[in-house]
């Protein structure tokens, strides 16, 4: 078993797994309860789990796109400094 998978498996906080480990376990419940075979309390639980994963996915991602700048450029087309990538301009 992978982390992800262990993770989701053991049900370790969320908050503690790295991006890429919450994603991986998120996709493991997708599989899971798109193979149909779950019981229904199971797939409950699964997709509670699931929905806790993709909040803080993506709320991981908002806070990457907040620190994501984007280079200025001036009339002549050089690089004139920084601004944050949501800024208007």
């Amino acid at each position: 078993m992978d982390e992800g998978k262990a993770a989701a498996a053991s049900g370790d906080d969320i908050s503690q797994l790295s991006f890429e480990q919450a994603l991986a376990a998120l996709e493991d419940i997708v599989k899971q309860l798109e193979r149909g075979d779950v019981p229904l309390d199971q797939s409950i639980t699964l997709y509670e789990r699931g929905e806790k994963l993709r909040a803080a996915c993506q709320a991981r991602l908002d806070a990457a796109q907040a620190r994501i700048e984007r280079i200025v450029t001036g009339a002549g087309g050089a690089a004139t400094g920084t601004q944050p990538f949501d800024a208007e301009g």
